[in-house]
């Protein structure tokens, strides 16, 4: 298994702390965002790493984490020059993963919980179309996708409802077989111009079981003002209460 860290967009949300940096460079804890999502790849022994992300910030990237190597890793970096979505950037590792199956993380999600769990649950999966999503209980599902479960199954996802069929979100936590491609492949552009991965995911659901696992700890993205905050609270908290 391999990883792929989403660490593209603009990071208008967070204007001006995103003027002159990327916000996956910008401090969570003691931390460059970026490094939670690498080191949460590291616990479940995934060191080759695709990381993607767009043209203006790509050479801090590279001068921060380099080959990899000081951090255990093999890093590999791909440039997204145009605003095609979460899956439109997923798309651009097809080469780098080949056969494998992968383990996505989008760069501005900071959680608490490690996803041995979640990767035993999905290479124990016997489906010809390989899914497992981590979601999480939120107090404002309507800003993210929204899965309906029933009898233990997601049964659809619904991306921003006005009126969520349930309190938990699909977070940016995700793990697929090779067949994301074929899948991307047939999805087409968002009214908001974008791949959405939502589509994705709801293709898998078409063509088998997707799997999920319930995050117990705590998740956030980071990608606004109040929730970098409460990303960066959160880091802080659970360091005093390991120290």
């Amino acid at each position: 298994m391999k990883g792929v860290i989403l660490a593209g967009g603009s990071g208008s949300r967070l204007f001006p702390l995103t003027k002159v940096t990327n916000k996956h460079l910008l401090p969570v804890g003691n931390l460059p965002m970026i490094m939670h999502s690498i080191e949460k790849l590291k616990e479940i022994n995934i060191f080759d790493i695709m990381i993607v992300t767009g043209t203006e910030h790509m050479g801090d990237i590279v001068s921060l984490l380099g080959s990899g190597k000081e951090y255990g890793c093999q890093f590999t970096y791909k440039v997204q020059d145009q605003p095609d979505g979460i899956a439109g950037a997923l798309y651009l590792s097809q080469d780098f993963i080949c056969e494998d199956s992968l383990c996505v993380i989008l760069g501005d999600n900071i959680f608490e919980d490690n996803l041995e769990k979640a990767r035993e649950l999905f290479e124990k999966s016997s489906d010809s179309f390989k899914c497992l999503l981590n979601i999480c209980e939120v107090k404002d599902p309507s800003r993210f996708g929204v899965p309906t479960m029933q009898e233990g199954k997601i049964i659809k996802i619904v991306e921003k409802p006005d009126i969520p069929e349930s309190n938990y979100c699909v977070t940016g936590i995700y793990f697929y077989d090779k067949n994301v491609f074929r899948l991307i492949d047939k999805i087409k552009k968002s009214d908001r111009g974008e791949y959405e991965i939502t589509d994705v995911n709801n293709l898998y659901l078409k063509n088998g079981i997707v799997k999920y696992n319930i995050l117990k700890g705590w998740w956030t993205d980071a990608g606004e003002p109040d929730s970098y905050y409460r990303a960066n609270s959160l880091v802080f908290s659970s360091k005093r209460e390991m120290s």
